[in-house]
């Protein structure tokens, strides 16, 4: 279950050399999910935290380095305050594997909670051979920044033991195996929900009697994700024009102003009156070319990679939804069925009292009873046996559907909260994301201006006779 090269854990550095100091005081953060303590506001569906939790994922080291099963290991460190950590300081070494792990059983034991997804494994760079590339290590190890940073944001995943052990656990791969074979939560028996859902339930059902909070929050969801869909196809339309690496285009501007500074260059040997000018104006353009690309690298890559991540934390978010209305559709198609049952029940009873005709079954239980004659099926015995095991049906569905009914509005109250915890999270990670590719084009421009301010004085002396 936890893959084929789980025998090399052993060999993970637990401590890295490098590995920062932390100050013994440390400021507290805020924020949404980094509060120390939420006030009681009356409302039930507001999240509360107990604390919070900051997290960092850093120094990207490749173990086994000369063997076949080399990888990456990543130091995560946390500073927190929440009385389950036994350290204000906890840090330790995982691997990519250990992240998928720990994702995989956080869906599974808070299956009410939007837990973030994880970057893409199957990706050229493991074909290639470049995933130990220091672009490729840097790359994910801002994506698992990112996640761990989501889950600590999570007033019940930041409390929870795997998190816990996730960053203080010197023998990880002992607690993995302690895990799956000992859940925190019992794994739920198979009762008659599970025994009639695969021929009531499909895919393709829809929930009779929608909420309408729900349906606002799923409307919300996908206006959202839209709008990410279009800045992400605008800001790469932006930088394929920008800079795409590929001149034979025609749509990288980078490699236009290199190709004018180049002319500009040739110009200057053909006039040799103003040679040293056209070579300070060349020398402009190229760096302005630069700035381009830098820009490019450094502002526009990485708010791409963050609105497609920011959009697959959404699907996380529009799959807690679905779940919701599948508890809401198990307690309908239940009830539905229970009706059913308790009809035939009841058309049982009227026909071995002789009042087939005043139950008002209609038509088909009156042919169903001639069926029933025809084939020697009237025999009031098993009538009876048959309205035996009715009622004991009916029971066990009675107490299905309560448990469908309870476990949907306790749904339903989760999914309330975790769409205000989503909500809170997602305003706080846009405003970062924007804030911090508004600083980087902020840089951009003042760097452009001083290098044009700097060539304008040298252009405007220049002086052609006529």
């Amino acid at each position: 279950m936890l893959g084929d090269d789980e025998d090399v854990f052993d060999s993970v550095t637990w401590e890295s050399p490098s590995a920062p100091t932390y100050e013994d005081h440390v400021a507290v953060p805020s924020g949404p999910g980094f509060r120390q303590s939420t006030a009681d506001s009356g409302d039930p569906h507001e999240p509360k935290w107990e604390g919070y939790l900051v997290t960092s994922v850093k120094d990207p080291l490749k173990e086994l380095a000369e063997t076949k099963d080399a990888y990456v290991s990543y130091l995560v460190t946390a500073k927190t305050n929440l009385p389950i950590f036994s350290t204000p300081n906890p840090s330790a070494r995982r691997r990519f594997q250990d992240f998928v792990f720990l994702r995989d059983h956080l869906v599974r034991d808070f299956p009410a909670c939007v837990v973030p997804a994880l970057p893409d494994k199957h990706r050229l760079e493991y074909i290639t051979g470049d995933r130990f590339s220091p672009e490729f290590m840097e790359r994910r190890r801002l994506d698992l920044h990112r996640f761990l940073q989501r889950i600590s944001r999570h007033p019940t995943l930041q409390r929870s033991t795997l998190i816990r052990a996730f960053f203080e656990s010197t023998e990880w791969h002992v607690y993995m195996h302690q895990h799956v074979a000992h859940p925190p939560s019992a794994e739920p028996s198979p009762s008659i929900i599970d025994n009639i859902s695969d021929t009531l339930l499909n895919a393709f059902s829809r929930v009779k009697k929608p909420d309408e909070r729900f349906l606002d929050m799923r409307e919300g969801v996908d206006k959202f994700e839209e709008g990410l869909n279009h800045t992400e196809r605008l800001y790469a339309r932006i930088r394929n024009r920008t800079s795409d690496g590929n001149p034979e285009s025609g749509e990288d501007l980078t490699a236009d102003y290199h190709d004018l500074a180049v002319a500009v260059q040739g110009l200057g040997f053909l006039e040799s009156g103003i040679t040293d000018p056209l070579n300070h104006f060349s020398n402009t353009l190229l760096e302005f070319s630069a700035l381009l690309r830098h820009n490019t690298h450094t502002n526009t890559d990485p708010l791409l990679s963050h609105l497609h991540s920011l959009l697959a934390y959404s699907h996380a978010n529009r799959a807690v939804l679905k779940l919701r209305d599948q508890k809401q559709l198990d307690f309908e198609e239940l009830s539905e069925y229970l009706s059913g049952v308790t009809a035939e029940r009841d058309r049982l009873a009227a026909v071995i009292s002789g009042h087939a005709g005043s139950t008002g079954l209609g038509i088909g239980a009156y042919i169903k009873d001639r069926v029933d004659a025809l084939r020697g099926a009237d025999d009031d015995r098993s009538r009876v046996e048959k309205m035996r095991k009715l009622d004991t049906k009916i029971k066990e569905l009675q107490d299905a559907v309560t448990t469908a009914h309870e476990t949907s509005d306790a749904f339903s109250d989760e999914t309330l909260r975790e769409q205000i915890i989503f909500q809170h999270a997602k305003d706080a990670e846009v405003k970062e994301m924007l804030g911090n590719f508004a600083d980087g084009q902020i840089e951009f421009y003042k760097a452009a201006m001083e290098e044009w301010d700097r060539i304008i004085p040298i252009i405007q002396r220049i002086r052609v006779d006529i």
